[in-house]
């Protein structure tokens, strides 16, 4: 099988990298935006195209000639849409799935053909690894079984917004009137390559906040 694998971020690259040392499939890897190139891509013929995590327009010619997967981390049909992870843990979800879905040209809305569940407590890097260690198990399943897919339930769907850096501030009204929960999962979501959380200063500077941990007061 000839597998093209499109994606940027770091989870999803390890994926994978994963893929291509454990399997005996011919891969082609575009680790950029930049690199990333749909004339190499067509030349390559591939039998199946991953776009894990992948953050970009897909022109629907390439969908409706090829088989394409995308990898989002939410219990779709809940959460489609920008920064998954993030808008689950502000809601306060414990739990999550990866999905793998067939693309459709539609956001997030295509038929699934793998889900499993993950955990959204801990830090953001014990995350990224249950994403890794999922999302290969369920490609290998995909590549190892066929496609076997079924529809979202599209009644059922909720949709998130993309999170820019200006919605990484803390705000006094925040530390007014929040608990200690919510501060403490906004700043663990935020963890790096994210914009970190931080806190406004009245020098005009941010105080950025890279860790913390709850306590009872005494």
């Amino acid at each position: 099988m000839r597998i093209a694998c499109v994606g940027y971020r770091e989870w999803a690259l390890n994926i994978y990298d994963t893929l291509a040392n454990s399997t005996d499939h011919t891969y082609l890897i575009f680790r950029s935006k930049l690199q990333y190139n749909e004339d190499a891509l067509r030349d390559f013929n591939p039998d199946l195209i991953l776009f894990y995590g992948w953050s970009w327009f897909v022109v629907e010619t390439l969908l409706h000639d090829y088989t394409c997967l995308m990898l989002h981390p939410s219990p779709l049909p809940k959460y489609r849409g920008g920064s998954p992870i993030q808008n689950q843990i502000i809601a306060g979800e414990k739990e999550s799935k990866v999905s793998i879905f067939i693309m459709n040209g539609e956001i997030d809305a295509g038929d699934l053909v793998g889900q499993e569940d993950i955990s959204l407590e801990g830090t953001l890097d014990s995350i990224f690894k249950q994403i890794e260690v999922v999302g290969v198990r369920l490609t290998l399943k995909v590549i190892g079984d066929g496609i076997n897919s079924e529809p979202q339930n599209h009644n059922n769907a909720t949709y998130c917004k993309r999170r820019n850096k200006t919605d990484s501030e803390i705000t006094l009204e925040e530390l007014a009137e929040s608990t200690a929960e919510f501060l403490y999962n906004k700043i663990r979501m935020l963890a790096t390559p994210y914009p970190n959380a931080y806190i406004k200063t009245n020098d005009g500077k941010r105080l950025v906040i890279l860790d913390a941990r709850i306590e009872n007061e005494d």
